[in-house]
């Protein structure tokens, strides 16, 4: 089960972290959709095509990161969505656990650049204004799990 960009281009240059983050996406997506074990998902998405090109370390941390935690992220993140978890399109779902888990895990990362690949992802991978609401939900948690460095940015 894997999903495409539907705005990918091939010529765009994306950062190793960047391709991290596009093939956590695609290994949640399909944890989310099969529950397969994680090690399974994880091996399959090395042998992708493109794989070389991503900053392995992230991806990893990404992927078991979130996987460990979602009971904890999606915690974090129900106060400020709308709709019931389930409701959510597996692709949104996916950005704001990926995005939830940089803001309280990786701390070093800027809380814009998190908001910001998170709406990237869903941009490139979800429907037409999923990116939104990804940005509206991610804006929210940043300001209450990293309050003094947002206040400092504002």
């Amino acid at each position: 089960m894997s999903i495409k960009s539907q705005h990918a281009n091939p010529n765009k240059s994306r950062t190793p972290r960047h391709r991290a983050r596009e093939f956590a996406l695609q290994g949640l997506y399909q944890w989310l959709m099969s529950k397969e074990d994680a090690g399974v998902i994880d091996a399959n998405i090395r042998n992708a095509h493109g794989f070389d090109k991503a900053d392995r370390e992230h991806f990893g941390a990404l992927l078991h990161g979130t996987i460990r935690e979602v009971e904890s992220l999606r915690a974090d993140i129900l106060p400020f969505i709308d709709r019931a978890m389930e409701q959510l399109s597996p692709i949104e779902h996916a950005a704001l656990l990926i995005g939830a888990y940089e803001l309280k895990q990786h701390i070093e990362i800027p809380y814009r650049v998190v908001i910001n690949e998170a709406v990237e992802l869903a941009k490139s991978f979800g429907g037409i204004d999923g990116h939104k609401y990804v940005n509206g939900v991610l804006d929210k948690l940043a300001a209450q799990l990293r309050a003094t460095e947002v206040a400092a940015g504002r």
